[in-house]
């Protein structure tokens, strides 16, 4: 009798048990630290005040900066392709230059060869040219063979094509074959600047010999100077081509120059940057290579959420905003904060927010409601 009380009793305490509501699966179901609330009084008194998100335009300016390049097609090395001896320059770096002006004079022996050469092709040229002709006439009587005119021919054939070869060899050095003959043959010939700009750099001195790989001046053009800004993983996005830029040295910074973006950089470097190329609408001379500047980008107006500052809280590095679920009960929602302009952000919410009410203003004091009740 005694074992059937105790186990009449432990069956009434498990039935008993069963009744009971799961209290623990239905917090799991709605976690605290999700879920803030206010009374009317509260919210009155930390001045929270609602309203619904809406979507509409917001532009910005984007703060970058970066230094003053030159394009490689706009800078050129000077070297001389028969190579020689330096007789005279008077080039210093900095110096400016025109398209077309004496950069140096080079002297050497083989100048002379190449033009002797030249002269006695051309010679050769015009009497096989006779012989060619001579030696058709006696065919067409039947006075020579074939073998002999193709012979003729192929002699004529042989000097016009090295006549022509010379003569490139003459222009290549800045010869012109067509104002050769014997009384103006040269041992000097004249190194001329291929653009407009400025002395780079040097690289030789008066009586060094140079062969036809080395380099006797760095000239720079200077009127496609680009400025290449930098420009940070998370602000690639809202750079395109064509967006206006205004630019300004430190030393400066009241004068103003206006460029656009010619190219925005597709690889990241290791500071998770990338290069943005601007193109400056008028040159100036002031403007140098190297030089560092500051920049401002107007970034094109976009349709989205957009909600006060004040909405915005951030907690543990990620960014919320409060959104209202009725009856003071608020329930906390990631989102991603974009252009900020005139105390409004941009947004966008890991969670559709259409319609809804969210803390317009004030929200850092449901935040810290939140964190207190997860303290407790």
């Amino acid at each position: 009798m005694k074992y059937l009380i105790c186990t009449i009793a432990v069956l009434s305490f498990i039935a008993c048990g069963g009744n009971q509501p799961n209290q623990p699966a239905l917090e799991a179901e709605t976690p605290p630290e999700a879920h803030v609330s206010l009374t009317s009084e509260q919210m009155q008194n930390a001045k929270v005040e609602t309203g619904i998100a809406e979507k509409g335009d917001i532009s910005s300016t984007l703060r970058l900066s970066g230094t003053i390049e030159v394009p490689p097609q706009n800078m050129i090395s000077v070297s001389f392709p028969l190579g020689g001896y330096l007789k005279s320059t008077k080039l210093l770096p900095g110096m400016r230059v025109r398209r077309g002006e004496v950069l140096a004079v080079m002297e050497d022996a083989q100048f002379i060869q190449l033009q002797q050469e030249y002269l006695l092709t051309k010679s050769r040229l015009t009497l096989a040219e006779a012989e060619f002709q001579r030696q058709q006439t006696l065919n067409a009587g039947k006075a020579a063979s074939d073998k002999v005119l193709q012979q003729a021919k192929s002699d004529f054939d042989a000097q016009r094509i090295t006549q022509r070869a010379l003569a490139e060899k003459l222009r290549l050095i800045g010869l012109d074959p067509e104002k050769l003959s014997e009384e103006n043959l040269s041992r000097t010939v004249n190194v001329y600047s291929p653009i407009s700009g400025y002395v780079a750099e040097v690289d030789v001195n008066i009586g060094k010999y140079t062969a036809p790989t080395d380099v006797l001046f760095e000239l720079v053009n200077p009127e496609d100077i680009h400025l290449n800004l930098t420009a940070f993983e998370k602000d690639v996005q809202q750079l395109a081509v064509g967006q206006p830029v205004m630019a300004w040295t430190n030393d400066k910074p009241e004068k103003k120059y206006q460029a656009s973006i010619i190219l925005v950089g597709k690889n990241l470097d290791e500071n998770r940057s990338a290069e943005v190329h601007c193109h400056f609408n008028r040159y100036d001379e002031a403007l140098l290579p190297g030089m560092y500047m500051n920049a401002e980008v107007s970034v094109k107006s976009q349709n989205t959420w957009i909600v006060p500052e004040g909405a915005v809280v951030r907690w543990q590095n990620k960014h919320y905003i409060f959104t209202e679920s009725g009856d003071g009960l608020f329930e906390i929602v990631e989102v991603t904060p974009g252009i900020s302009q005139a105390g409004k952000v941009q947004i966008t919410p890991a969670t559709d927010i259409t319609g809804k009410k969210i803390a317009m203003a004030n929200a850092y004091t449901l935040l810290m409601k939140l964190k207190n009740q997860a303290e407790e």
